[in-house]
Order: structure tokens, then C-alpha cells, then sequence
């Protein structure tokens, strides 16, 4: 009997290893498969090989149409941003001479026009 139980110990030893090792790689290669997908833009597929496409509800169109309507006003807030962050890069750069003329051709003459 001991004869026996160390042949299946040993067998046991080769076997359960080998398994653990197909069984990570076969999981590893499904993940690996489904995130190519997903990364590629392809639909994710049920266990019957059909594609998972998301959900679409009021909901969700709502939910799409004010991001998309705040996308619109924060791309023309950083718009203004950006032109203010140029007068003030072009005034921190010009020389004072220059500036000190700019300012003065803004300044309301005596007529009273800007």
C-alpha cells in the first residue's frame, strides 16, 4: 500500500503543477483576448459567439448629449484661456518702451474717443 500511495503522490505531484500551469495560460490568453478586442474597438461576444453591444436608454442619450454640450463650452473657455495667456506672455515679453506705447495709444484722448 505505501508503494501505491507514493506512485500516486508522485503522479499527484506532476499533474496538479502541469494543470495550474495550462489553467493560468488559458485564462491569461482569454483575457489577453478580450482586452485586443476592446482596445481595437471590436464587440465583446457571449458565451454563443453573439456581440455584446451596450445598452442605449434616454438615459444614456441624455447623459451624452450635456457632455457633449459641456465639451462645447469648456473647449471655448480654454479657447479664451489661451488668447488671454497670449497678451499677457506678449506683455511680460515686450520691451517697456514698447508697452508703455501701447498703453498710451489706448488711453482716451482729450476728444473723448478710446
Amino acid at each position: 500500500m505505501d508503494a501505491q500511495l507514493a506512485q500516486v503522490i508522485d503522479l499527484l505531484q506532476v499533474i496538479l503543477p502541469t494543470t495550474a500551469i495550462i489553467v493560468v495560460v488559458a485564462v491569461g490568453g482569454s483575457l489577453l483576448n478580450n482586452w485586443l478586442k476592446i482596445k481595437n474597438g471590436y464587440p465583446l461576444q457571449n458565451s454563443w459567439g453573439m456581440p455584446i453591444h451596450p445598452k442605449s436608454d434616454a438615459e444614456t442619450a441624455e447623459r451624452v448629449r450635456l457632455l457633449t454640450s459641456e465639451n462645447a463650452q469648456l473647449r471655448a473657455e480654454i479657447g479664451s484661456v489661451k488668447d488671454r495667456l497670449e497678451t499677457l506672455e506678449r506683455i511680460a515679453t515686450d520691451q517697456p518702451s514698447k508697452l508703455a506705447r501701447d498703453i498710451d495709444a489706448l488711453t482716451v484722448d482729450k476728444g473723448g474717443n478710446a
